[in-house]
């Protein structure tokens, strides 16, 4: 063998000597940390224990918010608009003046109505006394009882058109009283329909403006039919919460008002209408609301964190911090939801037991747990080669605190 080939020979073996030694060394190192490691260190996980409190029954539902009443607006005597006298988006109160109409068309009638009466009961005092002196005269057979006869016809027709009279002089003010068009409820106006000088007539389609009353308002919504003796069952006047579109926050407070009087066979479901005062004008008309009906509450019941619950395929389960530090499965019937982010619990947990809220996944039965209150961290590990224990580490709080 030539002296190069025996140089390769000898480079070669030397460094799978070093990649063997450095394989080795790296393996028996991480063999030793790795059970450098304690299996029964306990698991951090965060507990919270189980409390009792009085927690509403709510029913929820989508609802449709409506005027309490709208009207629109529309003149009753034709003729040329004289003046508006409200502003769009006005709070305008009962009997306000909204519009004119030139009145004096209607003013003229009027006129001739009281002139009309005025020539009537001169003839009708006429008549009268006329009929006085026959009626002394037929006494004295000065009068032919047929001429008596006649004239108190006469009066009576006299007093019959003088009646006559009166009515059309109330009509005709009554005509020029609808020239002055005034708003007949309390509420919003909307956007101007017709502009000054227009030409309007009592029996036209078009309105003025329309008038919704705002105050109070109506939120109409729906709940499933089987849910109606729920509702009956609960009283009146119920208390109904109306949020927003997201859910996020309360937008009104008020009452239930009516409960519709049948159910739709078509959707199964049955109306329900809400009072609300809106004083801030909160909810407008056309509105869209998330609604949330209480009908009723459990006292004293015992709620977990919803978090805490979990699924399994026997049901729902929850993990349970035993004086030992262990955790054991305990299935659990779950009821209605709580205020905050909390479950109620109806069989399974009771008051002051300790349930896991967080680091579930990590756990099995029996095993053991490092009790956290939420929003605290575990203590930092060990270091290797020894030190102060981790046990010993003080406990901090999550951001500093």
């Amino acid at each position: 063998m030539s002296r190069g080939k025996i140089i390769a020979v000898v480079i070669v073996v030397t460094l799978a000597g070093l990649i063997g030694y450095r394989t080795f060394s790296n393996s028996s190192g991480g063999g030793q940390r790795r059970g450098g490691g304690d299996p029964d260190a306990p698991i951090p996980v965060t507990a919270v224990v189980a409390a009792t409190e009085n927690v509403p029954l709510n029913l929820d539902a989508l609802g449709t918010v409506q005027a309490l009443n709208t009207v629109a607006v529309r003149p009753q005597v034709g003729g040329q608009i004289e003046a508006i006298l409200f502003k769009e988006g006005q709070e305008i109160a009962k009997d306000e003046i909204i519009a004119r109409i030139d009145a004096r068309s209607y003013q003229s009638q009027l006129d001739q109505a009281v002139a009309k009466k005025k020539q009537d009961e001169a003839q009708l005092g006429g008549a009268r006394s006329t009929l006085k002196r026959y009626e002394e005269l037929i006494q004295k057979n000065f009068v032919a009882a047929q001429d008596l006869e006649n004239q108190r016809h006469t009066v009576r027709q006299l007093e019959a058109l003088v009646a006559s009279d009166e009515a059309a002089i109330a009509n005709a003010r009554v005509q020029v009283g609808y020239t002055v068009i005034r708003a007949p409820i309390a509420g919003l106006a909307g956007i101007r329909q017709v502009d000054v000088g227009n030409i309007v007539s009592g029996n036209q389609t078009d309105a003025i403006v329309v008038l919704t009353q705002v105050h109070p308002i109506n939120v109409v919504f729906t709940l499933p039919e089987q849910q109606l003796e729920r509702v009956r069952a609960a009283g009146q006047a119920l208390k109904v919460t109306a949020r927003d579109r997201g859910d996020n926050r309360v937008v009104a407070e008020g009452t239930l008002a009516v409960i519709d009087n049948q159910i739709d066979a078509t959707t199964g479901t049955f109306k329900l209408k809400a009072e609300f005062t809106n004083d801030t004008n909160t909810l407008w008309p056309g509105q869209f609301v998330n609604v949330r009906l209480e009908v009723g509450a459990l006292a004293d019941a015992v709620t977990v964190p919803t978090q805490a619950l979990q699924r399994g395929p026997d049901g729902s389960y929850v993990y349970v911090v035993k004086e030992d530090s262990s955790v054991a499965l305990q299935p659990v019937k779950a009821g209605a939801e709580a205020p905050g982010g909390r479950t109620v619990v109806l069989d399974g947990v009771k008051a002051g037991d300790k349930v896991v809220s967080e680091g579930q996944f990590r756990l099995k039965p029996g095993a053991k747990v490092l009790a956290l209150a939420p929003g605290e961290t575990p203590p930092p590990a060990a270091p290797a080669g020894g030190g102060k224990p981790a046990g010993d580490a003080p406990r901090r709080r999550r951001g500093g605190g």
